[in-house]
């Protein structure tokens, strides 16, 4: 039999996980491989670029799809486990689950609409109508916008102290002072960390970093500003995970003496990926074309 696509692969993946256990990735490869009895064959089926396996490749796309739609979760341990929705699901004893029945979820519709017009697209153009580089184009920013929703999630997961250096660390690698610190302590007027504006050491820029789920509200970047105002310092820089409230965005603006620029989670994870922090190179791909240069030499 062919390996599966990745929605094919949707609803055996709810059915392996319905116990309601924390699966690591490779189990749940396992479990599926094993639930569609693919052969070994199958089974070690390496893609193009010789990476990765078409099935797992496949089952981390439909466990990508299905956690934005909210039918699994990630888990504290980078595990994924079943949702009382996706349990709700598996009730329905559906024939199939794809990106048509995923739409049903709010959560999903609006995470596939943010995605479409980061690449100003109204609608998913259909493959007959690209050429071979527009194809791999779209298909690299889906990975980008999947890369960020993982991050995101795994950065939620770790302690809010980790949390504190990691936004140290992203900061070192902006090319700030090498002369960073994490304060996090009494008598600290609330500042997680401070960096230098440069290497040379010329001015602070305070830091607040927030590992919340619920939005940043005014007070809160009310509350940063006077600790700054109580350090004499004039620049912050206020981090989250989540959001931060349109009142407060807006408060901000009216600040006379002082700069605060604020980061919510989505700008967060993109900067990680920028700056290679918490992320590593899977593949590269080099396209080559004709050098016409060269050929005119021989005309």
């Amino acid at each position: 039999m062919a390996i599966p696509t990745f929605e094919e692969i949707m609803l055996p993946l709810l059915e392996v996980i319905k116990d309601r256990k924390e699966y690591p990735a490779n189990e749940i490869r396992k479990a599926v491989s094993n639930y569609l009895d693919l052969t070994d064959k199958e089974k070690n089926q390496m893609l193009p670029s010789g990476r990765e396996t078409y099935i797992t490749n496949r089952v981390s796309w439909a466990k990508t799809y299905m956690k934005n739609a909210g039918l699994v979760e990630q888990t504290g341990k980078a595990s994924v486990r079943i949702t009382e929705r996706g349990l709700d699901v598996l009730n329905e004893n559906p024939s199939r689950i794809d990106r048509d029945y995923l739409k049903r979820f709010p959560e999903f519709v609006e995470w596939r609409t943010k995605s479409e017009s980061k690449q100003k697209e109204t609608k998913q153009i259909s493959i007959t109508n690209q050429t071979p580089e527009e194809m791999i184009e779209q298909g690299y920013k889906m990975m980008q916008e999947a890369l960020y929703s993982d991050l995101l999630d795994k950065v939620k997961s770790i302690s809010s102290q980790g949390f504190e250096l990691l936004i140290l660390e992203l900061c070192k690698k902006m090319s700030y002072g090498d002369w960073a610190s994490h304060t996090g302590r009494t008598g600290d007027h609330g500042i997680d960390g401070i960096i230098k504006e440069d290497k040379l050491g010329l001015g602070e820029i305070y830091l607040q970093a927030k590992k919340w789920e619920n939005q940043v509200s005014s007070k809160d970047i009310r509350d940063f500003a006077g600790s700054l105002q109580a350090t004499k310092t004039k620049k912050g820089i206020f981090i989250t995970t989540s959001d931060f409230s349109s009142d407060g965005r807006d408060w901000i603006k009216n600040l006379n003496d002082t700069v605060i620029i604020l980061i919510h989670g989505e700008q967060l994870a993109e900067l990680m990926v920028e700056f290679d922090v918490g992320v590593s190179t899977a593949n590269e791909i080099k396209i080559k074309k004709i050098d016409q240069d060269y050929f005119e030499q021989f005309l």
